[in-house]
């Protein structure tokens, strides 16, 4: 064989070899002419495009055009290939079955031994569904971008700790553009210190540390934008893992809206909770929505105890009164009036209710609002005057009334005497006496009758209190039954007052007469005198009392009492709670006008079952400057040594003079309004309180429960229980309570109670 004709079967071997490989490739391969006829297809250009090799074989590629491209494209194309270089470039063309395909196309020239192109050889890769997933790519994203873009709250991409993208309501939530705002650490949009004291830039660290681990986070976050306001903003912070790159999603709500309206709440409810006024706001059905601090001053109920609850359950008001009230609202948008309810400690008190109708935005009832004013202390001022008006009224009538009887008795009792005289019948003498002895008994009513209704008349001397008792003592000792121990107590000392004799001698006897009639079965009586000084802590206390110089008279028995429901009707005339023909109802009515033609003042202190005291206190005479200053040089009261004093008492008034009258005299004071109040101080305080001097009638917690509860904190504690009512004494009789003291009590009765309790060993 020659040599010639072994490269001529070489070259067929390698040319077969090239077909092979051609045929079994994944990429369509085209050969064609110069011309762009198809010389030659392999299988795959079968699979992409639909044609068998023998319906494109001699014919042009043109059959595959799908129109998508223009005249340049084919001119640019041919213009390559013709001077011999390879073509690259992107086809979209159709298949047989009219649909379309893209494919990356190469078409590279072939030459000759001579260098003359000879073929051209396409090479065509399918990217179709590389495309297709581009394109849908490329849709997702711009639709992510419109929803990216287009969302209310702000969307932050975070990588690395820094942001990477922002959408526009981000972008103008912070006040920057998207380049200002990428590379930025969250904390460059902060303050250096957020509102709870965080440290921003720590916190910011911190958080994203979390997050990265695996953690979602919701916070409050304070903004400060360059050159912008402060905003507030709810963040909400997850982990996310896009492109195998991990990022942090921020979504940012502005809530500055609604921080301002919940401060400008905050700081309207605060207002409400000032007043003094109870404010509720109830639903239709009763049940309460809003209860402020006033609400639970004034009733005792706490705003998380009453809130939910219905009105009547909390107030024990009247259901139909409630739904009349209701109704009256409804109808006119307003209702006003008194109503009574009782307090948490079933203590009855009086309330001026204004209730307002609250409507919807279409107009539609919605809810009441009651604006409660507590106004039993002013009713009670109320009755006190109008008892005061009827008693002067009936004093008035009494006066005439008495002044038309000695006029029709004078002449009787005249008659009387010159009838007798003229009479030697011993029947007839006898009738007369009768008559004379039921005249004469008329003639003393009438004289007390005036004496209630003119208590002015009369001489007014310097009268010494302890002739006086001296007398009475007599009197009783020859009079009352044995069965009754009397003890008097007369010091020596007694100052002097300025009035009449036998109107002073009659508010002793009164006294005593009543106190006898209460003791049926016998008893003791206790009178004494003692010389006193109201000063302006006990005139905080009985705004009847000017501060000065007094002489008190004590009567006390160990009578039946007086309940509580009749106590303050005792004084006025003609009440009286003994049988019939046993009592006029004149005797205390008349003991107190001549109390205050005096001047003075009468207290009154009972108990059912344990009998009755009555304090009356007649103004002193006024000394002589030197007599003023060597009895000032005398009284000396004892003063603290800086030992601090709890003052509790809802009463401000008092809580104030007592506070500056300790204070005056050595000692350090914490006050307490209520028993609540009073926990809270001690608790801060207990080393250093030395005594409290609680009121035992409080709302919210009384006395009582405050002084269980300071025993609960310490055992050891020392209290002075304080009270306007004797009835309270066995209450406050508890292991920490060294003394009871009545109210009204002197500024030197209290600091000689407490002097006397802190020396104590």
């Amino acid at each position: 064989m020659t040599l010639r004709n072994e490269e001529a079967l070489l070259a067929q071997e390698v040319f077969l070899l090239q077909n092979t490989a051609l045929e079994s490739v994944a990429n369509a391969v085209v050969v064609t002419d110069t011309k762009g006829t198809i010389l030659w297809v392999n299988p795959a250009f079968t699979v992409l495009t639909g044609y068998a090799s023998e319906e494109v074989i001699g014919k042009n590629p043109r059959l595959l055009k799908s129109g998508k491209h223009d005249l340049e494209f084919y001119k640019n194309l041919w213009k390559t290939i013709l001077t011999g270089k390879t073509w690259r470039g992107n086809f979209t063309n159709r298949r047989k079955d009219g649909t379309l395909y893209h494919d990356e196309h190469t078409i590279t020239p072939v030459r000759s031994k001579d260098g003359v192109i000879t073929h051209f050889v396409a090479i065509m890769n399918d990217v179709t569904e590389r495309l297709q997933a581009e394109e849908a790519l490329r849709e997702s994203e711009a639709k992510f971008r419109t929803l990216f873009d287009a969302a209310n709250d702000g969307i932050f991409l975070l990588h690395n700790g820094v942001f990477v993208d922002g959408n526009a309501k981000g972008l103008e939530l912070f006040g920057v553009t998207r380049d200002q705002l990428i590379g930025q650490s969250p904390a460059f949009f902060s303050p250096p210190i957020q509102p709870d004291g965080r440290d921003s830039q720590k916190a910011v660290m911190e958080t994203i540390s979390r997050v990265m681990a695996g953690e979602s986070q919701f916070l409050e976050w304070v903004h400060h934008p360059p050159d912008g306001m402060s905003i507030y903003t709810d963040v909400s912070l997850n982990r996310l893992e896009l492109g195998g790159k991990v990022y942090i999603q921020a979504i940012v709500r502005d809530i500055t809206e609604r921080k301002q309206a919940e401060a400008q709440i905050a700081e309207q409810a605060a207002l409400l909770n000032k007043a003094r006024d109870a404010i509720i706001v109830r639903d239709l059905e009763g049940k309460i929505l809003y209860w402020n601090k006033g609400a639970e001053r004034i009733y005792g109920w706490m705003h998380e105890e009453a809130v939910g609850r219905n009105v009547v359950e909390i107030l024990h008001s009247d259901p139909k009164k409630v739904e009349e009230i209701n109704g009256l609202t409804i109808s006119q948008g307003e209702w006003n009036g008194e109503l009574r309810h009782l307090t948490r400690d079933r203590r009855e008190i009086t309330s001026e209710v204004r209730c307002s109708l609250i409507q919807d935005d279409e107009g539609h009832p919605k809810s009441v609002l009651s604006i409660n004013t507590d106004i039993t202390e002013s009713k009670k001022l109320e009755a006190q005057f109008m008892r005061a008006q009827r008693m002067e009224s009936i004093g008035v009538l009494a006066g005439g009334v008495a002044h038309d009887l000695n006029n029709i008795l004078s002449p009787i009792l005249m008659s009387i005497d010159v009838l007798k005289s003229e009479s030697d019948s011993p029947e007839t003498t006898q009738i007369l006496e009768t008559i004379r002895v039921s005249a004469k008994r008329g003639a003393d009513i009438v004289r007390q009758v005036l004496s209630f209704a003119r208590g002015l008349e009369g001489e007014r001397i310097e009268v010494q209190l302890g002739h006086v008792l001296k007398d009475l003592e007599n009197i009783i000792k020859d009079t009352f039954p044995k069965d009754i121990r009397l003890q008097f107590s007369i010091p020596n000392d007694i100052w002097t007052i300025v009035g009449d004799p036998t109107q002073v001698h009659q508010i002793l006897l009164n006294l005593c007469v009543n106190a006898r009639d209460a003791m049926p079965k016998g008893g003791s009586l206790t009178i004494g005198v003692e010389n006193c000084v109201l000063d302006e802590q006990y005139a905080a206390m009985d705004l009847q009392v000017k501060p000065g110089r007094y002489v008190n008279i004590i009567v006390t028995d160990s009578g039946t009492g007086i309940p509580p429901d009749i106590l303050d009707k005792i004084f006025e005339p003609f009440f009286t709670t003994k049988e019939l023909h046993k009592g006029t109802g004149l005797g205390l009515s008349t003991v107190m006008a001549i109390v205050k033609s005096h001047e003075g003042i009468i207290n009154i202190y009972s108990e059912p079952g344990k009998g009755t005291t009555f304090k009356v206190y007649l103004p002193a005479t006024e000394l002589f400057p030197e007599a003023r200053k060597a009895l000032s040089g005398q009284v000396s009261l004892p003063r603290g040594k800086g030992e601090t004093i709890l003052v509790v008492d809802d009463e401000a008034s008092i809580l104030t003079i007592t506070s500056q009258t300790l204070q005056t005299f050595g000692y350090r004071v914490l006050t307490a309004t209520d028993g609540a109040d009073a926990i809270a101080v001690y608790t801060e305080h207990k080393n250093a309180v030395a005594v409290v001097l609680t009121d035992m009638m409080m709302p919210l917690m009384d006395g009582s429960a405050t002084i269980r509860a300071l025993m609960r904190i310490n055992p050891a504690i020392k209290i002075v229980a304080v009270s306007g009512l004797n009835a309270n004494i066995d209450v406050a009789k508890a292991p920490g309570v060294k003394h009871f003291l009545t109210k009204p009590y002197t500024a030197g009765t209290l600091l000689k109670t407490l002097r006397a309790i802190l020396d104590e060993t």
